[in-house]
């Protein structure tokens, strides 16, 4: 198994596909948008991955902005399929996401997670990651 970070160049449709599949086992209602057209905006999205043999396994991916407190990074859609779980892959994607982080000299990294995802909530804790006492507020849009 191996942990990849997805470049323009690497896509395939094949892949975006598995990528889909696979994400679907982490949110079934919602709908992608086209990896290539997220991917075209320069290094806004880091996309790592985990591969064994064809198949992807595993991904998380990390958008990142600047605004007046800092650059940030925000970790979204951290999945491992199903039967992979409970081997440390979750792990090693977050942990190439925050050695990318890193690497672009990101001040901070925020995420957000159900409350009823316990796993996640202390594979991150063990991360590092602490919990804000801020509230999060949203708003929603129909996107036709």
């Amino acid at each position: 198994m191996t942990i990849k970070h997805l470049t323009p160049e690497d896509l395939t449709v094949d892949m975006e596909n598995q990528m889909v599949k696979l994400f679907k086992q982490l949110n079934p209602d919602l709908k992608l948008n086209p990896l290539v057209k997220i991917m075209e905006k320069e290094d806004q999205l880091s996309l790592v991955y985990c591969q064994e043999g064809d198949q992807i396994i595993g991904m998380a991916s990390m958008v990142t902005y600047s605004v007046l407190s800092g650059s940030k990074g925000l970790v979204e859609d951290v999945v491992v399929d199903t039967a992979y779980r409970g081997q440390g892959l979750g792990r090693q994607l977050m942990e190439k996401l925050l050695q990318i982080a890193q690497e672009k000299g990101l001040t901070e990294v925020l995420l957000f997670t159900g409350n009823h995802r316990q796993s996640a909530i202390r594979l991150y804790t063990k991360l590092g990651f602490e919990k804000s006492q801020s509230g999060m507020y949203r708003i929603r849009f129909n996107q036709s």
